[in-house]
């Protein structure tokens, strides 16, 4: 899994079937730098799972494992939103 932030959404009205009615957002995935999570200078378009918005902290899981998301496993999906972030704990020393 990894760390991303909600960016912007994607709108298609033409896509494979297998994508009719899923939410497709823009995350800007998150890097762990020595003080601090950054963002990274790369976007991804991710199928959206659990209703997140513009502005929120998700976790995301790409390749195979994004693909059961989805009821249909030979949708063609690459990333995919699985959580909401509520709160992140680091330790000083990680």
């Amino acid at each position: 899994m990894l760390l991303a932030k909600v960016v912007g959404t994607v709108v298609a009205t033409k896509k494979d079937e297998t994508l009719v009615g899923s939410k497709l957002l823009i995350l800007k995935p998150l890097k762990q730098g020595l003080e601090e999570v950054e963002k990274s200078d790369k976007v991804i378009v991710a199928v959206d799972s659990v209703g997140a918005g513009i502005g929120e902290l998700v976790l995301m899981v790409t390749g195979t494992t994004a693909s059961r998301v989805m009821n249909n496993d030979k949708a063609p999906v690459d990333a995919a939103v699985i959580g909401i972030v509520d709160d992140i704990e680091m330790n000083e020393g990680c």
